[in-house]
């Protein structure tokens, strides 16, 4: 990778922009070799999956719908505050549905753990997550990922969606933020 590319606040780069393309598009002909014959509803969780759900989705040979919901366990802190808030709900009924929740990043399992016991209550057909980013810390919950793009370690990671205060998403690659800009104890 060309370092002229890289922003001054990110370190190590942990997933190359081709890294990237290649297990998304792996991703897809997983995905899909499960799907196939089924209409299939991503659900993408704001903000930090739209440039993944996107480039998924196009890996998608088949019928797809999205749909999107915000969920906030964070506040204001890089931490987990212990409690989850849905910020924008579903428009579609997913009663029924094939469903796949789209994530960019499963840090401790808090926010997907209360969002699978939401949309379950919903009686989708299925409910799968297809997560681009688990760290190890959330080994918990790691079983209840369908399909993974990378497990990491437990830094906080920036790019290609993943932020820190709203900055970094657009870069096309993964890295890790540089430790100066990290709240201390993090």
């Amino acid at each position: 990778m060309n370092d002229a590319h890289l922003d001054p606040g990110v370190g190590e780069v942990l997933v190359s922009e081709e890294q990237l393309r290649e297990r998304v598009a792996e991703l897809g002909r997983e995905i899909a070799a499960e799907y196939e014959g089924r209409e299939l509803l991503l659900v993408g969780v704001l903000k930090g999956a739209v440039f993944f759900m996107a480039d998924l989705m196009r890996e998608l040979p088949l019928f797809c719908e999205v749909d999107f919901m915000a969920i906030s366990s964070y506040g204001s802190a890089t931490d987990s505050s212990g409690v989850v808030r849905i910020l924008k709900d579903l428009d579609i009924n997913i009663e029924d549905r094939h469903v796949l929740v789209v994530e960019d990043i499963i840090d401790s399992g808090l926010t997907l753990s209360y969002l699978m016991r939401n949309l379950r209550s919903r009686a989708p057909a299925s409910l799968e997550v297809c997560a681009l980013f688990v760290k190890e810390s959330a080994h918990k919950v790691r079983k209840t990922v369908r399909y993974v793009g990378f497990d990491i370690a437990d830094r906080f990671v920036v790019g290609y969606g993943l932020d820190f205060a709203e900055r970094y998403r657009n870069l096309p690659y993964v890295a890790v933020l540089d430790d100066s800009l990290l709240p201390e104890g993090m």
